[in-house]
């Protein structure tokens, strides 16, 4: 398949990319829209008429965020990193009887600066992988039976940066070495091979699952970082940091554009398809993947 250049870069905005896109009559249920860019992804995406399910922490934050825009939305709690609640979640949406044609997995956890475990697992691998995972997979018939659904799942560019392997799968739970980056990095690599392998089983429907770089941008996501990196990041953030509206251009790209349709298993940078690592490509890792 050919791939056209979209025409957009690093400094288009969520609206720019979705402008003149009529939504009316599509789903989309974003995860984390309480701040951020979960937030703006569902503030955009409901402007163009869909109706977007908002899914938070807690009830009380997915109903806040969704009362401060217009447009047509529901809010759902999902606690990411406990697996009764994003059943719970699940069994919720599912109980709207609509088909979802944009699963955005949006929200997550970064760089958590001690050791936190849930399930015997590091939290971050629990929190951005599992919990997404979880969801997908509870979620996968209701976007397979819409016309043309897409999953979006947020990776980084930190995936670049994991531990040895790609997946330390014999410290899952961090006990024998822990780094918050490191496993930050883990994590977000678990969420782009869970494009790769989803796109593998999605070969035979009209749904399609990609993932996605933001980009750096000044969210809550990074208000566990201290220390060396974060002064690193505000000296030097003129250079390369965006704006929050500019964050969700990609993610917004990819989960409406027509040029994408038909695209699967892909990494996509500054609304573009970008090069990941040789483990961001490896079947064989996304198989072997704990999910």
């Amino acid at each position: 398949m050919t791939i056209r250049k979209s025409g957009f870069n690093r400094r288009s905005t969520a609206e720019q990319v979705t402008g003149g896109l009529d939504l009316s009559g599509k789903t989309a249920l974003i995860t984390g829209v309480n701040s951020g860019l979960g937030f703006e992804s569902m503030r955009v995406l409901a402007s163009r008429g869909a109706h977007v399910i908002g899914a938070a922490r807690t009830l009380e934050k997915a109903a806040g965020a969704c009362d401060q825009i217009d447009g047509d939305t529901t809010p759902v709690a999902c606690e990411l990193s406990d697996f009764d609640s994003v059943v719970d979640c699940a069994n919720e949406v599912i109980s709207l009887d609509r088909s979802i044609d944009i699963l955005m997995c949006n929200a997550g956890i970064m760089a958590l600066p001690k050791l936190e475990q849930k399930y015997g697992l590091e939290l971050q691998f629990v929190t951005n992988h599992l919990g997404h995972f979880l969801l997908v997979n509870y979620l996968l018939d209701r976007v397979i039976e819409a016309p043309a659904g897409r999953i979006v799942l947020l990776s980084s560019a930190a995936h670049m940066s994991p531990r040895p392997g790609g997946i330390e799968f014999d410290n899952l739970s961090g006990e024998s070495g822990y780094s918050g980056w490191s496993f930050y990095g883990q994590s977000k690599l678990a969420n782009l091979l869970t494009a790769v392998e989803l796109s593998r089983r999605l070969e035979s429907t009209n749904a399609t699952a990609n993932a996605v770089h933001p980009g750096v941008i000044e969210t809550n996501l990074g208000r566990h970082m201290g220390g060396f990196l974060t002064s690193a990041i505000r000296v030097f953030s003129p250079l390369f940091e965006r704006s929050v509206e500019q964050g969700a251009a990609t993610q917004c790209y990819v989960a409406t554009h027509p040029k994408v349709e038909g695209v699967s298993g892909r990494y996509f940078a500054d609304c573009n398809i970008a090069r990941s690592t040789r483990h961001g490509k490896d079947t064989k890792l996304a198989d072997y993947l704990p999910g």
